[in-house]
Formats: C-alpha cells, sequence, structure tokens
C-alpha cells in the first residue's frame, strides 16, 4: 500500500555502489522512487573474495528479496563449529532461522556473486548506474539538492544517499569535522580456497589466532584470520602467502593440511582493520550517511554488510510512514543509531579482548551475547 515515501521523494542519488548503496536503491526503487546511482570505481564489483553472511546480515539480504539467490548461488546454512587448534570439535552453535522456516539461518557467498546479484536486481528495476563517477560538489535548499559529478555533468535531486564506504568523501564533504576512521589494532586476513566435502557449515579454530572458514558456495569457502599488530602493518603481495603460513603454523588436522596446501594460486589479502562511529546524525538536510560511511565495524560479529542493508530496509520503512522528511530522517536515526552503537561497540570490545589475552570463556561469553542481540529485531 502506497505511503508517504513518493510524497517526499521523486528522484534519489545514491553515491556508492558497494551493498549498501545497491539496498538503498533497490528497496526506494520497489516504492517507485527513480535512482541514479554513480561509483567511483571504473571496475565496478569486480574484486573482492568473501562475504559471511551472519543471521543479521543473511536476514536483511532475505529480508531484501534475495532469499533464493542467496540458497541457489550461494551456501546458506544454520551452524558453526568450533574446533580446538587441531580439529576436535569443541563445540557447535546452531543459530535460529530468522526470516523464514524454510530459509537457513546463515552462510556465505562470494563477494562478486552477491554484486552480480543485486546489480541485476537494480537493472530489472530501473536504477541508473555510472561507474568511474563521483561528487564533485552540491548545494542544497529545502526543496533539493543539486548536484555537480566529477564528469562534469550535474543534477538535481530530492536526497541524496552517501553508501562510498569506510573512507567515505561524502563524510568528508558534508560532516568535515566528524570523527575519522581509527585502526584497531588488528588485521583481518582473507584467502579464497576449495572447500571440502564434508564442511557443510561455518569452521572456526582457536588457537594462538582466531581462524574461521565460511562455505560460500558449492565447492568454494573463504578462510579468515584475525592477526594482533599494535602497529598498522603494510604487507607486500610477495610476503602474503610466507605471512600467512607462519601465523597458520601452530596448527595441525584439517586446517593444518589446508595451510600446506596454500601457494602463489590461492588469492589471499590482508587487511588492517579501521573503525568509525557517527554518534549523532547523519544527515545534513537532504543527504543522509548510511552504511560503512557512519557505522563502520569489525568482522568479529561479520555483520558489516548486514547493519548497511538493514539501513536501506528501516530507511524506506520510516520515510514511508512519516509526515516530513526530516521526521521520517529523525526516525531513522532513533532506530538505527542505538543499534549501531550496539554493534559497533561489541565488535571492538571482542577485538580488544583478542588482543589482551583475555581468557577465552570471557570472550565467548560476549560473543554470545553479542549474537543473541544481533538476531533482535531492528
Amino acid at each position: 500500500m502506497a505511503g508517504n515515501l513518493n510524497k517526499h521523494l521523486n528522484r534519489l542519488l545514491i553515491v556508492g555502489g558497494g551493498v549498501g548503496g545497491p539496498a538503498v536503491a533497490i528497496r526506494m526503487a520497489e516504492h517507485g522512487v527513480k535512482v541514479d546511482l554513480v561509483d567511483s570505481e571504473r571496475n565496478w564489483g569486480a574484486a573482492g573474495t568473501g562475504v559471511t553472511l551472519s543471521p543479521l546480515t543473511a536476514r536483511a539480504l532475505c529480508d531484501l528479496g534475495l532469499a533464493r539467490a542467496l540458497m541457489e548461488r550461494g551456501h546458506m546454512h544454520d551452524s558453526v563449529t568450533l574446533c580446538d587448534p587441531v580439529g576436535n570439535v569443541l563445540k557447535v552453535i546452531t543459530s535460529p532461522r530468522l526470516h523464514a522456516p524454510d530459509v537457513p539461518a546463515e552462510g556465505g557467498i562470494m563477494r562478486p556473486v552477491l554484486h552480480e546479484i543485486m546489480a541485476t536486481r537494480m537493472r530489472e528495476l530501473g536504477v541508473s548506474v555510472r561507474t568511474g563517477t563521483s561528487i564533485a560538489g552540491l548545494e542544497q535548499d529545502a526543496a533539493g539538492v543539486d548536484v555537480v559529478f566529477t564528469d562534469g555533468t550535474a543534477g538535481r535531486y530530492d536526497m541524496v544517499v552517501g553508501a562510498d564506504g569506510l573512507f567515505s568523501s561524502m563524510r568528508r564533504m558534508i560532516m568535515p569535522d566528524a570523527t575519522a576512521p581509527s585502526y584497531t589494532g588488528q588485521v583481518c586476513w582473507r584467502a579464497q580456497l576449495n572447500k571440502p566435502r564434508h564442511w557443510d557449515g561455518g569452521r572456526m579454530f582457536f588457537g594462538p589466532v582466531k581462524v574461521g572458514f565460511t562455505p560460500c558456495g558449492r565447492d568454494q569457502m573463504y578462510m579468515y584470520l584475525l592477526e594482533n599488530a599494535a602497529t598498522k602493518p603494510w604487507y607486500e603481495d610477495k610476503d602474503l602467502l610466507p605471512r600467512l603460513r607462519t601465523l597458520l603454523a601452530p596448527f595441525g588436522g584439517e586446517l593444518g593440511d589446508i595451510r600446506d596446501g596454500l601457494d602463489e594460486s590461492v588469492p589471499i589479502l590482508a587487511r588492517p582493520l579501521e573503525s568509525v562511529l557517527v554518534d549523532g546524525p547523519w544527515f545534513v538536510g537532504r543527504v543522509l550517511l548510511v552504511g560503512d560511511a557512519v557505522h563502520a565495524t569489525t568482522p568479529h560479529l561479520a555483520s558489516g554488510a548486514g547493519m548497511a542493508v538493514e539501513d536501506a530496509i528501516v530507511l524506506v520503512e520510516e520515510l514511508d510512514k512519516a509526515a516530513t522528511l526530516r521526521d521520517g530522517l529523525e526516525a531513522f536515526m532513533a532506530r538505527r543509531l542505538p543499534r549501531s552503537k550496539a554493534v559497533v561497540g561489541n565488535s571492538l570490545k571482542i577485538g580488544r579482548m583478542e588482543q589482551s589475552g583475555a581468557p577465552q570463556p570471557e570472550i565467548a561469553a560476549l560473543m554470545g551475547a553479542s549474537l543473541q542481540m544481533i538476531t533482535e529485531p531492528y
């Protein structure tokens, strides 16, 4: 049933084509808004390893209408098996099915595949996408936003949504005094691998470092490893494989076999973890920031992508109910800021506990409480 959304918005610009931007585009276009999306990357969506679909992220993407595609092209499951350094099972954590009884609780998908799914849906809905383009400047008044693009073109919009990630140029443009991203003391390693046939769900191994595996398709999975590093490191490409092998040296069993099978053909990434939380309104007039631009979290709860998708869903819900655009944006903030504080805050706390060598039962207790928290309605 039609609400107030189309009274507020006819034409919307989205800056950023990661996960949050396309999510906003999809939900807005489904409600009849004309959407333009620009992304600064020319080779848009071509890179990346895997995305862990925590219960929060899986539910959000399914609520966006992507459940069938995730089940067909990703790997959906209900549990994560926790193991010691040599693979002995410590515990199996089974998550509740939040979206629907016939849709598994969590899972994984290769990032380029998720991008293709979302890009296809945007094309079906008539979203205009331009790559290699961003905003050079903007001016707004009570009725709209005038935008000049880096390719020299211009346009006028009812609203602009910045979804351009952790190092957001939109944040610097409209909130020059906002909190900047900061290094968290850990590096996240990722590697793309073939999945053992008998691994039906996620796996985590606890040793001197934490190592996890997320199945992302019938035959694929990706590995993630969290390295503690007080000073933000930079690794040359030639150093990635030997360094990863060194970090995995304390592990045996199946993980030891995986380590010994690593070679130059395996795609490996190492990214220092940085985080940001804008603790206040995420909008200035008719320009709103969402996703990592305002609440970039660490991967400890595997919920960064899902939080951006939740932003998109809640934004449309609240604007559709609101009498004015500002009322809708304030209602959006009332729902999203407390949840973002909880997810970002708990993720950072888990990371600090790992770095300080906190007892594993204490870390597990906070992790358990956090996993319960992210399953709550958004």
